[in-house]
């Protein structure tokens, strides 16, 4: 039991590399390469989109992917910047600084390595699907929506708000300001990234456009006189030092208090996003990640990746996907692809001032157009009404307010949605005169039918016995009107009871000790056995009377009838 516990928080690239060998580092060292081509621009992007520079977007995707894939439980995850922390990073900024982005993503790291540590790594994989769609199909939209200025190349003179409404009410007032060659630009973009898949799949659409389009508009700059189409370099100072240390932070709990909702949004999206990729790439490659380890690690990225000048980092399921595809099977892969970025920062880093900053943008419109699942939205709108409530909750929440107000709402309407379905699951039954045992095989027989004496009665507990059902108990007893002698309780199908069914068990048990009724516990599972072991309710009844199934407890009714027969008698 300890070995198991132990190499669920072993790296997989420390079990990986006992059985290395030179094939497995030759497909590791293409596949690192091909998904470091792919990662470069995407790192750029999410970078400015984010409101820092680009290459703290290329620092996050060397830090925070090489920590990622050394210490991770997955052996294929590709870790570094994604869309879905874009909107996160973006308004943290603009409100607290980029001193302020480093606390939080700190905290959300060692949120994050609590929960790997507290083994939730699979609990957080159940988080209803409806939300997970809700959350990416509004980040998109978000996404999509800040990309405009630079798509179109409009000169805005003015503040554009951080709400969505108010970016797209700038965006209409400033429309005409349109520059024609960047739109030009930005639509060859599109069309370059969309279609080149279906010429080679090898060499990813996104940096053909970036080498492309940049070729391109160095040409129009200075050979053709057009100078409107912005760059990289027009807009950011890429010289300096890239691993900077955070100065001049001034934590204090205030900053902390403030902070920790957005800490616990950014800890929900990287562990559900990394999950997820896992979960992916596992059913693609037939292993097992250890999910709680994949936690761990990207905890510990996300307090490397702001300490040394980075944003926040999770799992990205694409670039895992690009690895997967081309052939990377341990951790490796994701370590070359890690060095291979820092060694175009170190070489080729002045090369990035000329990109656009439309082919960025138009590279981001296709990233969100593929984080927004419509499809699974629509599809979405086809289910029970409850599942559509929570998917449009989420969604206009995360589109209209805050990204953090949408997450704790939404979660919170999944728990009262599935504590509203387990309750109507959850069923009491009263038996009184006649039980049938039928097809129970309790007994031996497929067709036992027993006959209840007029003092007995039966209740049947279907389904886990929490304060829901614990209501249902109470309604059950009320609409019987005479009161037996003896109360049989079946608790077979009871996978597991909470404190409040607990309470209410030992209210009930109480309850009928002071009306004269003797209660039997029949079936109860050894789980909710051991949690009635640690309650009043074996003293309160007796331990003979907590039998292992419906025939010892009709055994001991029988017993006890027969008894108290006797002493009245006497």
């Amino acid at each position: 039991m300890k070995k198991d516990i132990r190499s669920h928080f072993t790296p997989q690239l420390f079990t990986s590399l006992k059985t290395y060998n030179k094939q497995k580092f030759a497909n590791d060292l293409m596949s690192g390469l091909i998904v470091g081509i792919v990662a470069l621009p995407l790192a750029l992007a999410f970078g400015i989109a984010s409101g820092v520079s680009p290459e703290k977007g290329l620092l996050t995707s060397i830090v925070a992917g090489f920590v990622i894939s050394f210490l991770g439980g997955s052996t294929v995850q590709i870790g570094g910047p994604t869309g879905a922390f874009i909107v996160i990073v973006y308004n943290t900024i603009q409100t607290y600084g980029f001193e302020g982005l480093v606390v939080v993503t700190v905290m959300s790291g060692i949120m994050l390595i609590l929960m790997g540590i507290m083994r939730l790594g699979v609990v957080i994989k159940f988080i209803p699907y409806p939300i997970i769609v809700g959350y990416m199909s509004g980040i998109a939209v978000i996404i999509f929506s800040t990309q405009m200025k630079d798509f179109f190349g409009m000169t805005i003179n003015e503040t554009i708000p951080p709400d969505f409404i108010g970016k797209w009410i700038v965006y209409i007032r400033n429309f005409p300001s349109t520059d024609i060659p960047t739109l030009i630009i930005g639509i060859l973009s599109l069309v370059i990234i969309i279609f080149s898949g279906k010429i080679s799949k090898k060499i990813p659409g996104s940096l053909l456009a970036v080498v492309f389009i940049s070729v391109v508009v160095y040409i129009l700059r200075y050979h053709c006189g057009i100078e409107s189409i912005a760059t990289i370099g027009d807009k950011f100072d890429l010289g300096g030092n890239l691993f900077q240390l955070p100065s001049g932070l001034n934590v204090n709990m205030d900053l902390i208090n403030a902070l920790f909702p957005t800490a616990f949004t950014l800890a929900m999206l990287g562990s559900i996003e990394s999950l997820i990729s896992t979960s992916v790439a596992d059913g693609v490659t037939g292993e097992k990640s250890h999910s709680n380890m994949e936690l761990i690690a990207q905890g510990v990225a996300n307090i490397a990746s702001p300490l040394l000048g980075g944003i926040p980092a999770t799992g990205a399921l694409a670039r895992t996907m690009t690895n997967v595809s081309n052939g990377g099977r341990t951790p490796v892969a994701g370590i070359v692809h890690a060095l291979f970025l820092l060694l175009v920062v170190l070489f080729l880093g002045q090369l990035t001032k000329h990109i656009p900053m439309v082919c960025l943008a138009a590279i981001l419109i296709v990233v969100s157009y593929n984080m927004s699942e419509w499809r699974s939205f629509v599809d979405l709108l086809r289910n029970s009404k409850a599942d559509v409530a929570v998917l449009l909750a989420t969604f206009i929440l995360t589109l209209v307010f805050d990204l953090t107000v949408a997450i704790e709402i939404g979660l919170l309407m999944a728990v009262f949605l599935f504590l509203k379905r387990m309750n109507e699951v959850a069923r009491v039954s009263v038996i009184k005169n006649k039980l049938d045992l039928s097809h129970e095989g309790e007994f031996g027989h497929d067709d036992e039918k027993l006959d209840l004496p007029k003092e007995v009665e039966v209740y049947e507990i279907d389904g886990p016995f929490f304060f829901g059902i614990a209501n249902k108990f109470d309604e059950s007893m009320r609409i019987i009107g005479d009161k037996a002698k003896i109360r049989i309780i079946r608790m077979r199908k009871v996978p597991f009871m909470d404190s409040t069914g607990l309470h209410n068990l030992e209210s009930l048990c109480e309850k009928s000790i002071d009306d004269g009724i003797t209660v039997i516990l029949s079936g109860v599972r050894p789980e909710v056995h051991q949690m009635i072991e640690k309650s009043k309710i074996p003293a309160m009844i007796g331990e003979g009377n907590i039998c292992g199934n419906i025939g010892a407890a009709l055994d001991r009714a029988y017993y006890l009838l027969d008894k108290a027969k006797e002493e009245s008698m006497l």
